[in-house]
């Protein structure tokens, strides 16, 4: 992030000092008398820097469900179930905070693709990618328990891969970016050379549909440091402004 933006953004992860988010009580959950936290139910660097651009503090805890996909699920909805679950699982813990669980997964022709677990799914993964358009969902759950609040919402963008040869996929693979990745690719780092176009929204393909999970927080009233129309104008995040 450049010294300007710096200026601007004052992102707050890990920075918690324990003051509330909330101003004096009104509406929604700011009726409640104890103090709450932020969680992100994440161990997703792209979703805490994404979620840092907000300013709110927050605190990261892992969430400690399985992943397993369901056969009877279709991608939208196991990406939605799989956000439920990982928020569900920290809010168990933490039911006073309001904790946000996300996940995103690939679909190309109906069928689902999450993170490669070696190099050898990444290749494939990205063979199959390949010159064609797919679609990126992102699923979001927010949860704050003891006020009774579950929202849970999917995102969908569509993105399209050039029909790259096996030199720059053989460079591409040397990166080792695709490990950890949906789709085996980062649309934020070298793999951005990969993609063709894109039609939706950025951080959705990062991870994180930023500007409906800010609108829900503001919906519960939480006050935003750093408001999110400011920060889709000035797209302060790696490649995003390469794709508008």
């Amino acid at each position: 992030m450049t010294a300007n933006l710096m200026r601007y953004f004052r992102p707050r992860t890990l920075a918690f000092s324990g003051a509330s988010i909330y101003d004096k009580p009104h509406t929604g959950l700011k009726h409640l008398q104890f103090i709450m936290h932020i969680v992100l139910a994440s161990t997703s660097p792209r979703r805490r820097e994404l979620l840092d651009l907000l300013g709110l503090p927050f605190h990261i805890i892992p969430p400690t469900c399985d992943e397993l996909l369901s056969p009877n699920l279709s991608p939208c909805e196991q990406t939605r179930q799989l956000a439920r679950d990982k928020a569900q699982s920290v809010a168990d813990e933490h039911p006073q905070d309001i904790v946000i669980g996300s996940d995103t997964v690939i679909e190309i022709e109906g069928s689902l693709l999450g993170k490669p677990e070696n190099m050898q799914e990444a290749e494939t993964m990205l063979r199959d990618l390949r010159g064609q358009c797919h679609q990126v969902h992102t699923g979001v759950a927010v949860i704050q328990q003891a006020a009774n609040v579950c929202i849970d919402f999917v995102e969908t963008a569509r993105v399209w891969i050039k029909p790259f040869d096996e030199p720059t996929l053989k460079t591409y693979l040397e990166t080792e970016e695709s490990l950890g990745k949906a789709g085996a690719y980062s649309i934020q780092g070298q793999g951005a050379k990969l993609i063709e176009k894109i039609d939706g929204d950025y951080p959705t393909i990062v991870g994180l549909p930023l500007w409906r999970t800010a609108k829900v927080l503001e919906e519960q009233g939480v006050i935003l440091p750093n408001p999110v129309e400011d920060i889709y104008r000035l797209k302060p995040y790696a490649n995003w402004k390469g794709f508008y």
